[in-house]
C-alpha cells in the first residue's frame, strides 16, 4: 500500500510560497511558508501535519487495542503538541506530548492504561518518528491514567 502527498515551493526561503497536497484531496493546494512555520502567519507547516497523523493514528491504534481487549470507546479525542525547537544542529522535532481523554464504558483504569501505552508504542506514527513521545492519557471519568 503507498500513500501519496506533494509540495511545491516557489522562490526563497523567507519569501518564497509553497502548496501540499494530497491524492485524497482531503488537502488541495494548502498554502505554507516561512511565516507559517517559522512565525504565526496563517497556513499549515510541516509539524503541524506530522501533529494531526499523530493524533489520528494514535486514536486509531488506541481503538484496535480496546478492541483486543474487549473493550469499545464512545469516544477518544487526542491532541498531538509537537515541540519544535531550533537546536545547534538545526530545527529539530524535540517530541510529541499526546493528550488523550476517552470514553470507554466498563474500561477499568488499569485496561486503559494498557491499551493507551501499547497504542502509543505501536501506532505506525509513533514507531515512524525518532523523537520522545510522551502521555497524558485519562478516562472521561477524569481519572488521570499516565
Amino acid at each position: 500500500m503507498k500513500r501519496n502527498a506533494s509540495a511545491v515551493w516557489k522562490g526563497d526561503l523567507k519569501s518564497g510560497k509553497g502548496t501540499v497536497s494530497t491524492e485524497s484531496g482531503v488537502l488541495k493546494q494548502a498554502q505554507y511558508g516561512f511565516s507559517t512555520r517559522f512565525e504565526n502567519g496563517a497556513g499549515t507547516n510541516p509539524e503541524e501535519l506530522i501533529a494531526a497523523a499523530h493524533a489520528g493514528c494514535f486514536s486509531m491504534a488506541l481503538s484496535g487495542q480496546l478492541g483486543n481487549a474487549g473493550m469499545t470507546a464512545e469516544s477518544i479525542e487526542t491532541k498531538a503538541i509537537l515541540n519544535f525547537e531550533k537546536l545547534e544542529a538545526g530545527w529539530t522535532i524535540t517530541g510529541i506530548h499526546l493528550d488523550v481523554t476517552a470514553k470507554i464504558p466498563g474500561a477499568t483504569p488499569d485496561a486503559f492504561k494498557t491499551a493507551a501505552e501499547n497504542a502509543k508504542a505501536g501506532c505506525p506514527i509513533s514507531r515512524l518518528l525518532n523523537t520522545k513521545i510522551t502521555m497524558d492519557a485519562k478516562l472521561a471519568t477524569g481519572a488521570n491514567i499516565a
